[in-house]
């Protein structure tokens, strides 16, 4: 099974899916910025020099993202586990 990195602010309800290895110091060359209308809120994928996505940022992740998955993720905020 793959593991994906998942980070959340509570503080901020913004949440980042991460698609790159764990250890990878990988950069965003491009962020597309999905038309909001169409997806009720605010999400951008990041891209890498090649185009490839390499993380997706969801605000107001909590009408977004299930519960199971902003609980799991890893906090940065101080409400954190």
């Amino acid at each position: 099974m793959t593991e994906v990195r998942v980070t959340y602010d509570k503080s901020v309800n913004a949440a980042y899916v991460y698609f790159t290895e764990p250890q990878a110091s990988v950069h965003s060359a491009r962020m597309y910025a999905c038309d909001p209308v169409d997806v009720d809120g605010m999400i951008n994928l990041d891209l890498d020099e090649q185009g490839r996505l390499i993380g997706i940022e969801v605000l107001a992740a909590s009408s977004k993202l299930p519960e199971y998955l902003r609980r799991s993720a890893e906090r940065l905020d101080s409400e954190g586990p």
